[in-house]
């Protein structure tokens, strides 16, 4: 899996007024938390958490925080109601050797047969939740759609990748190709 790197501030104020406070500086009031380590409380330039909010991939985060290297992957952000800026990043702990559950994205590779009869391909879900090792997490999910036909689906527990552990019920759909009335002739 790719890494990230983001510097981050150690922060000493908390609460409602601390918070408003650190944003009003363009700053994002964060939290490093689990895996037997201490909560660290700390804050990251709104810019350079960009890279890590707006894309469709998921990273281990290399934090820098004061000096202090730490590792982890975003685990929840709260963003403003109405002006959709990002208001709290929380980040779980990556340890060595400890599983660490993570939304890995779905990538779709090749040509279904019921697609190809007419059918339409329905992608029900573009994340997974997976756990394993930090060694064994990919930068995607790829699921090979050539054998699916006109009305069949791809659940979770079809899937298997080596070293991770699918969070998700067995019965969720992931992918499916539906009839259509040009595929019903």
């Amino acid at each position: 899996m790719q890494t990230i790197q983001i510097k981050g501030v150690k922060r000493e104020v908390f609460g409602k007024k601390g918070a408003k406070d650190i944003r009003r500086e363009n700053l994002i009031p964060c939290v490093l938390y689990g895996n037997g380590g201490e909560t660290i409380h700390f804050s990251v330039e709104a810019s350079e958490a960009k890279k890590l909010l707006y894309t469709p991939k998921s990273y281990i985060v290399e934090l820098n925080i004061d000096g202090n290297i730490e590792k982890g992957v975003m685990r929840e952000t709260q963003f403003h109601p109405v002006k959709d800026y990002c208001q709290h990043i929380d980040f779980f702990r990556v340890v060595a050797g400890k599983p660490v559950s993570i939304e890995i994205p779905v990538a779709i590779v090749g040509n279904s047969e019921g697609v190809k009869a007419g059918g339409k391909l329905q992608v029900l879900r573009r994340k997974l939740t997976v756990s394993g090792l930090e060694e064994n997490l990919l930068d995607e999910l790829v699921i090979d759609i050539t054998p699916l036909g006109v009305g069949k689906t791809i659940n979770v527990g079809d899937l298997h990748y080596e070293g991770l552990t699918m969070l998700q019920p067995a019965s969720m759909s992931v992918v499916a190709v539906l009839a259509t009335r040009q595929s019903g002739k």
